[in-house]
């Protein structure tokens, strides 16, 4: 969220654009669109299995299935695509270049922690579904 938010104050004071015509609103429609989808799939996904998709609360069950049998985090995903897809609707270079710092941060400060948990409290069932899918896709 802090790329973000640096990204819109950014704008604001040193405004940016990258891409011009109504393609771009097409183009970033698509990308929120599947973002969106990507977070809400993925977090059917995690209730339907029993588990709470809340980071911030205990795991239950690791989930292999639906959208996570292509990539352990299809949420984290979601978010970079409806990110990418804002930055094509405001038109704004600075915005893009929130993407990938943020996908970046969130790599590095949330799923890292995040795996570091599974692994200890899931052990080897854990290891073999990180064995046989993607971080990210």
């Amino acid at each position: 969220m802090v790329p973000l938010g640096a990204a819109f104050l950014a704008d604001t004071f040193a405004p940016t654009g990258f891409v011009h015509g109504p393609g771009r609103w097409i183009v970033g429609s698509l990308f929120v669109l599947a973002g969106l989808a990507l977070n809400i799939v993925g977090f059917l996904t995690q209730r339907c299995a029993g588990t709470d998709p809340i980071p911030f609360h205990p795991t239950t069950a690791i989930v292999s299935h639906g959208v996570y049998r292509f990539s352990r985090n299809p949420m984290y995903v979601g978010f970079g695509l409806w990110t990418l897809g804002i930055a094509f609707l405001v038109n704004s270079v600075w915005m893009l270049l929130a993407v990938p710092i943020g996908l970046v941060l969130t790599d590095r400060f949330v799923i890292a922690r995040e795996e570091k948990y599974l692994d200890r409290k899931f052990g080897e069932e854990y290891l073999s579904y990180k064995r046989r899918v993607r971080r990210w896709i």
